[in-house]
């Protein structure tokens, strides 16, 4: 039984480099001595290797079992559901991308799916074949279709530019990626709201087999996911330090909590400030606050120190949290005990 873990990492398309980033932020520098070679390390996380390969193909070797984990796009899983697949962490918070259904500018009076399904019936009834659907996403296509009660349709296979097929004359309408809809629109293409399938973005998946049977495999998975969750955690916090005057550091810490936005994880620390020369008078005290708070908050905690008189406020992200435990790998946990 094998000891060491194999990640799959995307060799190339949108989310290859992406990925090499992300790993990099959560202190899992990708070590790839040949540019020209399939294989690297990842030197923080012992005997954890790495495999390149196409986006797709990650999803079949985690499936195999040549690699025990994966990153790749939520889509391609989804798209190609197995029972020896598990979703470890859904959401790695890049390579964004909706699987939406797209029809020709020009169907003015198509404005949702109700409007699909009208059309559908319209080219059965009238037209005597069903309305053509352009896609590279069978299995999710048909599902969502099904589910608004579509069911005169034909899915047609797409190869290359698939924004070209109603053009082409191919298909009628299609169904695909988008990042923006820039491609979409120019190709005279639209889509709305309730025609999102999915919303898609990079994700961590594991051999279902391999996680369960193998605990040195699981406990490298473990290392790993601290790492990410701490690194992903941390994307939501400021540490902010100030310097305040105060008669203690209670009243400090009071001021502090007057808003919400400067209570902090735990509330904040609050130490003394010993200057030169200080001659013990009973004036009040210097000190310098420090407290973590929410990135959303960050001008609102400026300014509520600046209110109650602090000084020479600094502001600086937090790389890592590391909470009680990961809260995905407690997850994982769970979701293999019940498997």
């Amino acid at each position: 039984m094998t000891s060491s873990i194999t990640l799959a990492l995307p060799s190339k398309g949108a989310i290859a480099e992406p990925t090499i980033n992300f790993l990099r932020e959560c202190g899992l520098p990708v070590s790839k001595p040949n540019d020209r070679q399939y294989v690297g390390t990842i030197p923080a996380v012992h005997s954890t290797k790495v495999l390149f390969q196409r986006a797709t193909d990650v999803l079949y070797k985690v499936i195999d079992g040549t690699a025990q984990i994966g990153i790749t796009g939520l889509d391609i899983v989804l798209e190609n559901p197995h029972q020896d697949v598990v979703i470890v962490h859904e959401k790695l918070g890049y390579g964004h991308c909706s699987l939406v259904v797209a029809v020709p500018e020009m169907w003015v009076d198509v404005e949702n799916m109700l409007d699909i399904e009208e059309v559908a019936l319209d080219f059965r009834e009238n037209k005597g074949r069903n309305l053509r659907i352009a896609t590279k996403y069978p299995t999710l296509s048909r599902q969502f279709l099904y589910s608004r009660g579509i069911h005169h349709f034909t899915l047609v296979k797409a190869e290359g530019a698939i924004e070209a097929a109603p053009t082409l004359g191919y298909a009628d309408i299609i169904i695909d990626l988008t990042q923006t809809g820039t491609t979409l629109r120019e190709n005279h293409l639209k889509w709305f709201t309730d025609g999102i399938i999915i919303d898609s973005q990079a994700c961590l998946i594991g051999n279902r087999n391999a996680l369960m049977n193998n605990p040195a495999v699981l406990e490298n998975l473990h290392v790993i996911l601290e790492h990410i969750d701490a690194a992903m955690q941390g994307r939501a916090y400021y540490q902010i330090i100030a310097n305040i005057r105060g008669e203690s550091p209670q009243a400090v810490a009071a001021l502090a909590a007057a808003n919400s936005a400067t209570n902090g994880l735990q509330g904040p620390t609050i130490a003394p400030i010993y200057a030169v020369g200080d001659n013990g008078s009973d004036a009040p005290q210097w000190y310098t606050i420090t407290i973590i708070i929410q990135s959303k908050q960050l001008l609102q905690a400026v300014e509520h120190l600046r209110a109650i008189g602090g000084t020479q406020v600094i502001a600086s992200p937090v790389r890592y949290v590391f909470m009680e435990n990961s809260p995905t790998f407690a997850q994982l946990t769970q979701t293999l005990n019940h498997s």
